[in-house]
């Protein structure tokens, strides 16, 4: 089903991230970091516990979500827009991987970036406070679903994107509004009801709070069906990305 070639690309996308690690896994641990000591400790004295859980622990699996999701979109996303621009891209449609294979390889080049950054934010917490893992198949579970999900949105925006701005417009406008909302800092039944509602829609809430309930044994929302959802978007987000990449779609002359 996958010719040599795929696996080359692959490893290419992973080694692309690895050799660049203080631009590419030290920033999201720093400022993982800073959430943690930062709010954990100013906000978590003030509001105490949420759910019989310390507010300290309660953000860490939204903090590692965040992570998870930007740095899995942002490999795929870049790397594309790169290749792009110095025209390796062209060489690589010529070659005989198919469409299916070029976007499945960006994707678990994200994927891959995206998991490390999350485990690494997760050992970080484990140093940093008393924070444990509830079930550790469950969260492996959602963290690779997520971050294959996210790279696959990467490709999309990849693929659609003419400039550089382009790239930062999906953190600026979508994905930092939506974390917002998603229940990082806070469970929606502190917010006001149409807030709540809106949350309720919004699939970041589902994704992180089925971490959260991998991780404390808590959450808002059934851990089965935000891993549906969770699948269900990196499904989704997959066949798009192959598609664009199989019909050329902004990058065959």
């Amino acid at each position: 089903m996958f010719s040599s070639g795929f696996f080359v690309l692959v490893q290419r996308e992973v080694l692309r991230f690895l050799r660049l690690w203080k631009q590419t896994l030290m920033p999201g641990l720093i400022s993982s970091a800073l959430y943690i000591l930062v709010f954990g400790h100013a906000l978590g004295a003030r509001i105490g516990q949420i759910k019989d859980i310390s507010y300290m622990n309660y953000i860490i699996p939204g903090l590692v979500m965040m992570s998870v999701i930007n740095h899995a979109y942002q490999n795929s996303s870049s790397s594309l827009m790169q290749a792009k621009f110095l025209k390796f891209l062209d060489d690589l449609l010529i070659t005989p991987l198919s469409g299916f294979e070029i976007s499945v390889a960006y994707i678990i080049g994200a994927t891959c970036r995206g998991l490390i950054n999350g485990i690494m934010v997760i050992l970080l917490s484990m140093v940093l406070t008393d924070f444990t893992i509830d079930n550790v198949f469950l969260t492996c579970l959602y963290l690779i679903t997520v971050s294959w999900a996210f790279g696959a949105m990467g490709v999309i925006v990849g693929v659609y994107a003419k400039t550089w701005d382009h790239i930062g417009m999906f953190t600026t406008f979508v994905f930092m509004p939506l974390s917002m909302l998603g229940g990082v800092f806070w469970s929606i039944e502190m917010l006001p009801e149409f807030w709540r509602n809106i949350s309720m829609v919004n699939p970041l809430y589902w994704m992180i709070n089925g971490l959260r309930y991998a991780t404390l044994g808590v959450g808002d929302t059934s851990p089965e069906i935000s891993l549906i959802i969770s699948i269900v978007f990196a499904i989704t987000f997959s066949t798009i990305a192959s598609i664009m990449f199989s019909k050329g779609y902004r990058i065959k002359a």
